[in-house]
C-alpha cells in the first residue's frame, strides 16, 4: 500500500465537505492506494503532471511516486480546476 500524504490545505477542504461525501472520497483514495484501481486520469495544461481521482461530485488532485501519494487538492467538480 502506498503512503498517503496531504498538502497543508487539504484537511480543511475535506472538513468543509459533508461527512458522507468526505468518507466516500477517503475510501476511494485508500482503495486507489491499496489496489491502484479507481477513476483516475492524468491531467494536462495548467495541471500537467497531476492525476485526478473522481469520487462522486468531487475531485482529488494528486501526484504519486513509487511509494507515496501526495494529495494537493480536494474540491467539488465545479471548482476543482479553478
Amino acid at each position: 500500500m502506498k503512503k498517503i500524504r496531504f498538502a497543508p490545505s487539504v484537511p480543511a477542504e475535506v472538513r468543509a465537505i459533508g461527512q458522507r461525501a468526505a468518507m466516500a472520497i477517503l475510501r476511494a483514495l485508500h482503495r486507489y492506494a491499496e489496489t491502484g484501481k479507481g477513476r483516475v486520469k492524468p491531467l494536462s495544461g495548467e495541471f500537467a503532471g497531476l492525476l485526478r481521482l473522481r469520487a462522486g461530485n468531487h475531485r482529488v488532485l494528486f501526484d504519486e511516486t513509487k511509494d507515496t501519494i501526495t494529495v494537493h487538492r480536494v474540491a467539488d467538480r465545479r471548482d476543482a480546476y479553478r
